[in-house]
């Protein structure tokens, strides 16, 4: 074993059962699978929500049975909605405390780190089982700055119910497209976040979401609100274990930065290969506000990943930074929007993406600078590295500039591992598939130095695990 990987037994001892492990069923509750109008009113029943709620889900039904299927990206035939449960209920309610919390699920997230990673680093915890919260908790030195962080479905019945209204499927709304207003119309569970002016949450919050039925489907909604002034770091991480059926992910994230407010939104996402990922994200910036984004996009069969950043206000910035790795039997369809819409915004592009045994992988990115940006810049840069002669790696920009004063750029480079590097590393006693890994790694490095160390960690697993068994 190299010195590098010896340093970094974590590397090393990965076993895929730390994700794949599964759960029995022991008297969930589940609805019919399909999707109808009485699902959808069951859904809404169940929850006791306002009469507006219930509205918004009748009205998005019906917007998704108007829209078609998207037929310019990865095939998604094989996902019949006809087959997929909408809802699926642990048999337990959401607990304040982990001791609350039911043994076969708590044994979930213990196995995945996360009352660990809470006590150590996190300033507060959702963690979502199916359908629904299971644990929600938050540090009381935060809380006492006046941050709120609960479930949503909590908070649309206390003090922040119209603040909740006022911006609920406002960004990404039923019409924006077919799975936008399925997630409309049976979303279920997900977080909403308030940080008052001028208030900082010095440590992260963080949601995870873990599905564990077979042939269902999770659809978690989460809010994020940053006020004026304030700074927020929010990680979310999710997996599920692999089945022989197709499962669905359609959640949405919205997320409004406020004036000089500043919002890290940090993904890992580790779905199983059998998952159809259709998950909607986009930010509002307002002036001299920031957006970061950081995402590592490690699993499903196929997915349709485009976050979107409105930079909305003067002098707004906007950061993306990804990696994409798409194995045998993936089709990874990720990018991003940056929509220009005020003087002298900025955004930066920074995209990775590796496939490998057939994999493909696909970046879309679309710049749109309106006639309102004058003075704007903006820098997209994506490298793919193929690591056999049968995977694919495509690259498909598109800059829609409407006004001359503005700087705007785009650079791609997409190749094989080299052969020579690969050669001189295993004449210094690394077998073939470290001296890989060990290339892959410096390749995703500048990624992982973005997420706290321990998510840095699981990153560099996930990779170890995609890189095991490469060599052809």
């Amino acid at each position: 074993m190299s010195d590098t990987l010896a340093k970094n037994p974590s590397i090393t001892d990965i076993n895929r059962n730390l994700y794949d492990f599964t759960k029995g069923e022991k008297d969930v509750e589940k609805l019919a699978s399909g999707l109808t109008e009485e699902i959808v009113r069951q859904i809404s029943a169940k929850k006791n929500e306002p009469a507006w709620m219930l509205e918004h889900r009748l009205k998005s039904l019906k917007i998704y049975h108007e829209l078609k299927v998207p037929n310019w990206g990865p095939d998604i035939s094989g996902l019949n909605i006809d087959n997929i449960v909408t809802y699926v209920r642990p048999n337990t309610k959401m607990a304040a405390k982990w001791d609350e919390v039911p043994e076969d699920i708590k044994d979930t997230f213990e196995r995945l780190g996360i009352p660990a990673a809470e006590r150590t680093s996190l300033a507060g915890v959702g963690a979502q089982y199916d359908s629904e919260l299971v644990y929600h908790n938050i540090q009381e030195s935060v809380a006492e700055k006046g941050v709120i962080y609960s479930g949503i479905e909590e908070a649309l019945a206390g003090p922040y119910a119209e603040m909740i209204k006022e911006h609920f499927m406002k960004l990404v709304p039923p019409t924006d497209h077919k799975f936008a207003a399925l997630h409309g119309a049976v979303w279920s569970g997900g977080s909403f976040v308030y940080v008052p002016p001028y208030t900082t949450v010095e440590i992260p919050l963080q949601s995870y979401f873990r599905l564990n039925s077979p042939g269902a489907g999770q659809f978690e909604h989460t809010l994020i609100i940053v006020d004026k002034g304030a700074h927020l770091h929010f990680i979310e991480g999710c997996s599920a274990p692999k089945y022989n059926v197709a499962n669905l992910h359609a959640g949405c994230v919205e997320l409004f930065v406020g004036e000089g407010a500043h919002l890290r939104y940090s993904t890992i996402e580790n779905w199983s290969k059998n998952m159809y990922n259709l998950n909607t994200k986009r930010a509002k910036v307002e002036k001299n506000g920031v957006m970061e984004w950081v995402s590592g996009s490690f699993g499903s069969h196929i997915s349709y990943l485009y976050p979107m950043t409105i930079l909305n206000g003067e002098y707004a910035k906007a950061e993306f930074t990804s990696i994409t790795f798409a194995g045998e039997g993936q089709n990874l369809d990720t990018g991003t929007k940056i929509l220009h819409n005020a003087p002298h915004t900025s955004s930066v592009v920074s995209t990775k993406s590796l496939s490998k045994s057939g994999g493909t992988s696909t970046f879309r990115s679309a710049v749109t600078v309106t006639e309102k940006a004058h003075k704007s810049k903006t820098i997209v840069s994506c490298q793919s590295l193929m690591l056999d002669d049968k995977s694919r790696s495509d690259t498909i920009p598109l800059m829609d500039v409407r006004c001359d004063d503005v700087n705007v750029g785009h650079e791609a480079s997409i190749g094989r591992i080299d052969d020579a590097a690969v050669f001189y590393l295993m004449s210094r006693g690394l077998s073939e598939e470290e001296a890989k890994t060990l290339i892959v790694n410096g390749f995703a490095n500048p990624i992982s130095k973005e997420l706290p160390l321990e998510y840095a960690v699981e990153m560099n697993n996930l990779i170890r695990l995609e890189m095991e068994g490469s060599i052809s």
